[in-house]
């Protein structure tokens, strides 16, 4: 089975390449590097930063040195980091990579991405009553999808064996802006609502399939208006009976078919450079819908599905990597993340069955989550959990 831990560019960064990669081989025991190559913003705690307890990371930013050709004439754009000053640490740990014998994997968040959407917020989706979601890129809009394919090419160059495909996907209402505020409760129907795109290519998309668009947004947003008048957030949709020719439905699948053809593109152009892309599934299977994942699509067309494991027994994880067999996705093709740390892991016996489990069921790869967000214990019970196999 393949083993690799995600990290970010900053612990390369911060920590140098011989206790960076000391730690990932000789604690760790892994033979693969996970590394954010695009990221969102984030305040996180490191709890063997040699330097500094709690660390920001900059909103959308990049972690590598972009090609300035592949990018002429784009208005999207992946703008590095301050972190990375003159240097590009994904060039750094492609070469200390090569060198251990460790695969290199990409860890890129695509649409999930604050500064280009308060930058270009034509590019972000729009709800049923034009209101712009920032933090996001919309996997309809032309030039977005043309930013995903040459932000997938630009990998080549490393060497990269696999990009792990973060947020190549719609999000709903509740994702990741500081301070989201709902003091009125809004029910889970007017979340999901409010996180339907209803921006200028989306509807086009939702046409093109004989949807009608403008019907489907106009009953959304009455709909929503009933619901932020009432205070029974549990009730029954209203004048959503009104699409009883499951227009609605339709224009959901709709999303979810804009989503699968970026996916099919992403992954072409990985292929075609000689790598692979897995697409990381946000909520499990059959959960997506509403952010446009279609999970049995997206495995024919991807090189592979990646998910997570988080759970503290490895039944419970027997149970959640299991279920993709039983929504049409064969465990052969996934990728599963686990977490050593304390919450899921109480030794390395736990996450050593954990990882039997994976095996038993003909999962391929596992991964762990975070370098620099574990401690160096927890490194240690990968490293013992691997070995002990």
């Amino acid at each position: 089975m393949q083993s690799s831990v995600l990290a970010f560019a900053t612990d390369l960064i911060d920590e140098g390449a011989d206790r960076f990669f000391g730690n990932l081989t000789d604690r760790a025991g892994v033979g693969g590097l996970t590394l954010a190559s695009v990221y969102h913003e984030a305040r996180d705690i490191f709890p063997h930063h040699p330097n500094r307890v709690v660390r920001y990371l900059e909103p959308g930013a990049a972690y590598f040195r972009p090609d300035p050709a592949r990018w002429d004439g784009a208005r999207l754009r992946p703008v590095p980091s301050t972190a990375i000053g003159d240097g590009d640490p994904f060039a750094d740990a492609a070469a200390e990579a090569r060198r251990r014998g460790l695969k290199l994997h990409a860890w890129t968040v695509f649409l999930h991405n604050d500064r280009l959407g308060f930058q270009h917020p034509d590019c972000a989706p729009a709800n049923a009553f034009g209101d712009r979601a920032l933090t996001e890129l919309c996997p309809a809009h032309p030039e977005v999808r043309g930013y995903v394919r040459t932000l997938v090419a630009e990998h080549a160059r490393y060497g990269v064996d696999a990009i792990r495909a973060e947020s190549l996907h719609f999000h709903g209402l509740r994702h990741g802006y500081h301070h989201e505020r709902y003091f009125e409760q809004l029910g889970p129907v007017t979340e999901a609502l409010l996180g339907l795109c209803f921006c200028g290519h989306c509807r086009a998309a939702a046409d093109a399939l004989g949807v009608p668009s403008d019907q489907v947004q106009q009953t959304v947003r009455a709909e929503i208006r009933c619901r932020l008048d009432s205070e029974d957030t549990a009730a029954e949709p209203t004048v959503l009976t009104d699409l009883a020719d499951g227009a609605l439905a339709a224009y959901v699948d709709a999303s979810a078919a804009t989503v699968g053809s970026l996916a099919a593109e992403a992954a072409a152009v990985a292929e075609q450079h000689g790598m692979r892309l897995t697409f990381m599934d946000p909520d499990g299977p059959g959960k997506g819908w509403l952010s446009g994942v279609d999970l049995p699509a997206l495995a024919k067309s991807v090189h592979g599905i990646e998910t997570l494991g988080y759970a503290p027994t490895p039944e419970q994880v027997r149970e959640k990597v299991a279920a993709f067999a039983l929504h049409g996705v064969d465990p052969s093709g996934l990728a599963v993340i686990l977490r050593p740390m304390s919450q899921d892991c109480d030794g390395p016996e736990n996450l050593a069955a954990k990882i039997r489990v994976l095996e038993q069921l003909g999962v391929p790869e596992v991964e762990f989550y975070n370098y620099g967000l574990m401690r160096l214990s927890s490194m240690d019970r990968i490293g013992a959990a691997l070995a002990a196999l």
